[in-house]
């Protein structure tokens, strides 16, 4: 059963962060619902749609940038008090806009996450989660990695509250009391937790960054992962969940917002499994998601709020009267009467603001307007390569990509800007400039690095403003970029070794591994050795990495990764002046069995180069001979699919470049740990690269 929502547009507020919107419970069954709201002006609002406008409930005074809201109240009664957080502070507010608590966590970071039940307040800062029991500090915990998000489950099988932290190396953390009970392994970094059942239960829903979604059902001393939903179509990362049922068939549906402005719908069809039944696309991120009854009596919506403040309905109330073809449709002299009252109210609104606008230019030549940027810099498992995505308050006008490093520029469908390339000198590899159309808030670019050329990419984003002002963003390309965070490692691979030893404390050997690879925290771990693991996503070949003080073991199936490995790291040592016993264990047979992992590759876009470059002379045939039924299927099947080899093609530039970079690389790594500079001998190796055959290479790489 789909369903088909309307959507309706009904205040806005100023900048939003991840999960500050509420509704709060109705005082009837079908009645409709007050809305809180908070932005980065610290403000509190509380509103309620009558007669199809928004009526204010309360509104506080504007403070420091509030980043979460959370709804509480006694145990078993309607949750109506607001509470929401700012700095390392937290707030409540009754529903009338009365500030009943101001509590201080004392916390050496914000505040980022947050959750309120009954007397319990749950708080977590990057690292660090705190549970207070009636404002007293109860129980405290260090997590290994950044905290995204928390909830916590009650229900009648749990003998006691149960925190769950969302973390960023793809975990889910139970706690008890102040220790770690178990953790969860998920298929991505977990950005946002809600519970399936409002009421009490022992189900967690879970969005990641990369857009996948799941449900847990998380015990006092085990889990069971109940079903997952895969991102097969590349949308964007999961901010925001609720669970309502907004189709009416008895069973809550689950309501997810992502960062590129995607609104879903999931129902559970006869086998109990999600089924997308409606889809909707906002032109900005969505920052939360709630689900009940706004804008009108008995009519249940999806009610959203954007990046930029908006809250938007996906109603299930008619819109407006659709009339076919050759029907006439009136208004009464009341709605034409209310229609012109409008219009003669924006004419005078629009000449309001082009002398606001005036007096506003006259009044900051000298000053700088400000604004701000969202902005996530991620790497993308299925394509290898980095996704950039830079949104703005207000509509952007031009952006300048500058980087230090050899990066390639993919295609990406949702991006309408026109890009220009620029000539570089010898400090910049890549400028591009980006200029938006009109009304342009969000950009998406797609970038691919090449492994062991490391340094940073700069945007410089100017937005529609006067003065024109610009701020610049910076992202770091490292070492070894396109590894990424994962479980377990097979360990049956051969395997090349690593080995550093010398005078280096555990702070020093983690800010090495942090500047090499992606996805590890930035703070050194409370423990005396780690062990970390990563896989290629452009190759998929494997890294293990653990480090103690004074030693550091790292080993991968490339030999290529180990190179780029020992040589940053004993170049960090040098800089401070340490010296570095290293030691290398290379396995020949690594050497095919990278080959073979690039094989599939590598012959795909050879065949994928071989047919783009036969299709101008097959339409010219096809042209000349008025048909292509001469030519052999092989041939017309190319013909066919032209546009779409075409588009794969155009694509992925400098794919074919990029495969025969790592093989030589590989070839040079090989000799360069026994010794020998075979640099000389490239030349050959191309020569079998562009006839080639994998005996042939395999045959080069072991006779060389």
């Amino acid at each position: 059963m789909e369903i088909h929502l309307n959507p309706v547009d009904y205040i806005q507020v100023g900048v939003t962060s991840q999960k500050t919107m509420r509704l709060i419970p109705p005082p009837g069954k079908r009645a409709t619902q007050k809305v809180a709201i908070a932005d980065h002006n610290g403000i509190v609002t509380c509103f309620r749609m009558k007669k199809g406008g928004a009526v204010s409930g309360f509104k506080t005074p504007p403070g420091q940038k509030i980043v979460r809201m959370d709804l509480g109240g006694a145990a078993g009664t309607p949750q109506k008090k607001i509470f929401v957080s700012s700095g390392s502070q937290v707030r409540g507010f009754n529903k009338k806009g009365k500030q009943f608590l101001t509590f201080e966590a004392n916390l050496t970071e914000n505040i980022n996450a947050m959750h309120v039940s009954g007397i319990d307040l749950f708080v977590c800062a990057s690292y660090i989660y705190n549970h207070y029991c009636d404002c007293k500090d109860q129980d405290y915990y260090l997590s290994g990695d950044k905290i995204n998000d928390i909830t916590c489950l009650s229900s009648k099988n749990l003998t006691r509250l149960v925190p769950v932290l969302a973390c960023q190396d793809r975990v889910l953390r139970v706690l008890q009391g102040s220790e770690l009970a178990y953790d969860i392994e998920v298929p991505g970094p977990p950005s946002v937790l809600e519970l399936y059942n409002k009421d009490g239960g022992e189900e967690v829903l879970y969005g990641t960054t990369d857009g996948k979604i799941g449900l847990v059902q998380i015990g006092e001393s085990s889990a069971a992962t109940k079903w997952e939903i895969d991102n097969d179509k590349k949308k964007g990362g999961i901010l925001c969940i609720d669970t309502y049922d907004i189709i009416g068939d008895g069973l809550n549906d689950i309501l997810v917002g992502r960062d590129d402005g995607t609104v879903e719908v999931y129902g559970f069809d006869n086998a109990s499994e999600p089924t997308l039944r409606f889809e909707h696309v906002l032109s900005e991120s969505v920052t939360s998601i709630q689900g009940g009854c706004v804008g009108k009596e008995s009519y249940d919506e999806v009610l959203t709020a954007t990046y930029t403040g908006w809250v938007t309905g996906l109603t299930t109330e008619l819109q407006k009267a659709e009339a076919g073809p050759g029907v006439e449709v009136t208004m009464s002299e009341e709605t034409q009467s209310k229609v012109e009252s409008l219009r003669a109210e924006l004419e005078q609104l629009q000449i309001e603001v082009l002398q606001g606008c005036e007096e506003y230019q006259q009044t900051s030549q000298s000053s700088t307007a400000v604004f701000s940027i969202n902005d996530k810099f991620t790497l993308c498992q299925d394509d290898a390569s980095y996704n950039l995505t830079l949104e703005v308050q207000t509509a952007i006008d031009n952006l300048l990509l500058q980087s230090d490093v050899p990066i390639d520029l993919l295609d990406v469908d949702k991006n309408s800007a026109v890009v220009s390339f620029s000539e570089c000198d010898s400090e910049n590899f890549i400028l591009f400039t980006y200029r938006c159309q009109a009304n342009t808030t969000r950009l998406e670019l797609k970038v691919r690095s090449i492994e062991g050329q490391y340094g940073t990419l700069q945007a410089y984003v100017t937005p529609r403003l006067q003065p024109k002002t610009c701020q610049v963003r910076q992202y770091q390309f490292k070492p070894l970029s396109l590894h990424q965070r994962t479980h377990s490692i097979d360990q049956d691979r051969p395997m090349n070794r690593l080995s550093l030893v010398g005078q280096f404390s555990f702070a020093e050997i983690h800010s090495w591994v942090v500047f090499c690879l992606p996805e590890v925290p930035e703070k050194t771990p409370a423990r005396e050795n780690i062990t970390f693991y990563f896989h290629n996503t452009f190759l998929g070949t494997q890294l293990e990495a653990t480090y103690c003080k004074g030693e550091g073991h790292f080993k991968s199936d490339n030999i290529s990764t180990i190179s780029i490995l020992s040589d940053v790291l004993s170049k960090e040592a040098t800089k401070r002046k340490i010296h570095l016993n290293i030691l290398h264990d290379i396995s020949d047979d690594s050497v095919s069995h990278t080959l073979k992992m690039i094989h599939p590759k590598l012959e795909y876009q050879l065949l994928l180069a071989r047919k783009v470059q036969l299709i101008d002379a097959l339409k010219e045939l096809q042209v000349h001979e008025g048909n292509a039924d001469f030519l052999i299927p092989e041939y017309r099947n190319i013909l066919d699919e032209s546009t779409n080899l075409l588009e794969e093609y155009k694509k992925q530039p400098a794919h074919l470049e990029r495969l025969y970079g790592m093989i030589t690389d590989l070839f040079i790594d090989k000799f360069k740990f026994k010794g020998q500079n075979v640099k000389t001998k490239v030349s050959s190796l191309l020569e079998i690269l562009d006839n080639y055959d994998l005996n042939s290479l395999l045959d080069f790489f072991s006779e060389a």
